[in-house]
């Protein structure tokens, strides 16, 4: 699954861009990006800049609403929430949106939009989105697929055993990665949700004693306030491999194997301006994510007093020393 790096893919969409005439001026041109989480949460931000790097230079009008609803996660806010959008829909007239994540496709886009006019390309749905009846005739998009196998094949070597845990906060989208990730993969997993950041701390020691592989999911952006600490906390703590599928999670696991966002914003970049070149949504398929980065965190190896093998050093993307 490693492949591209972001770089390797904005060269690929410039020569592509260029190959299609995807290089004209789309002036006059609306594009919306709804955004089901915050400014600032890293995967978010990932993807706004996959998208704000493919339509740079085109002409086309871009224009970023936020959801927020990662940090407010009832029913009640998140409709409310897709209300507001739905109010910018109406009032912004884009030609075509882009929606991130789970959220904005379950509250806005399947009780207002599937099946109308107006284009929609999604990114960021987890694992399957069928669930939303997508694709429809008005909606294509990038699924979300996590590299879990892939994270554990590096973890393996370290372990003492093959039994794995999954530690996040308590939170939808956490609990829809690990029913995933046993449904998809046939893992079993030992799992612990944390109601707090306190609460997180405490799985984290509980599952070690239980498990020989330790899984950390997202932490939802919600601990970015403990982000010092948290870091402190596990260089001290860590007793097992550790992995992560995110980035922005490599300060806390020994090894990342992680989804690259800006991934999901370039390619519905790249299907919106298919859009507004005549292709209907629906002509466009649905696809996975494809991309993959090695982090290696060395501070937590050594915490560990365990040595990396160098061939993994030396295919690593980044090395935390």
């Amino acid at each position: 699954m490693k492949k591209l790096t972001l770089i390797s893919i904005c060269l690929v969409l410039s020569l592509s861009l260029a190959c299609t005439g995807w290089a004209k001026s789309y002036d006059g041109k609306k594009i919306l990006f709804i955004d089901s989480y915050h400014e600032g949460y890293a995967w978010s931000d990932g993807i706004t800049s996959g998208i704000q790097q493919t339509l740079e230079g085109t002409g086309v009008e871009l224009k970023i609403i936020r959801m927020d609803t990662k940090r407010n996660g009832s029913d009640d806010f998140k409709k409310e929430a897709a209300l507001k959008a739905k109010a910018e829909i109406e009032a912004f007239k884009p030609d075509v949106v882009i929606a991130a994540d789970d959220n904005a496709s379950k509250f806005l886009i399947v009780p207002y939009f599937k099946g109308g006019d107006l284009p929609f390309v999604f990114c960021g749905v987890n694992w399957d989105a069928s669930g939303y009846g997508f694709p429809a005739k008005n909606v294509t998009g990038m699924i979300e697929v996590s590299p879990t196998l892939q994270l554990i094949e590096y973890l393996r070597p370290y372990a003492k055993g093959d039994k794995v845990g999954f530690l996040a906060p308590d939170i939808m989208t956490a609990k829809k990665e690990a029913e995933n990730v046993k449904k998809v993969f046939g893992l079993e997993l030992t799992e612990y949700y944390g109601t707090d950041y306190a609460d997180y701390k405490k799985g984290f020691m509980e599952l070690q004693s239980q498990v020989d592989i330790l899984i950390l999911d997202s932490t939802g952006g919600l601990y970015d306030d403990k982000a010092e600490d948290n870091k402190a906390f596990i260089e001290a703590n860590t007793k097992i491999p550790t992995g992560s599928v995110y980035d922005f999670m490599a300060p806390y696991a020994m090894f990342n194997f992680t989804k690259v966002s800006e991934e999901q914003g370039v390619w519905s970049a790249q299907a919106a301006l298919k859009i507004l070149d005549g292709a209907s949504p629906g002509s466009i398929p649905l696809v996975k994510n494809q991309d993959g980065k090695l982090y290696v965190n060395t501070r937590i190896a050594k915490a560990l007093k365990t040595e990396i093998a160098f061939d993994v050093l030396q295919s690593a993307d980044v090395v935390i020393e």
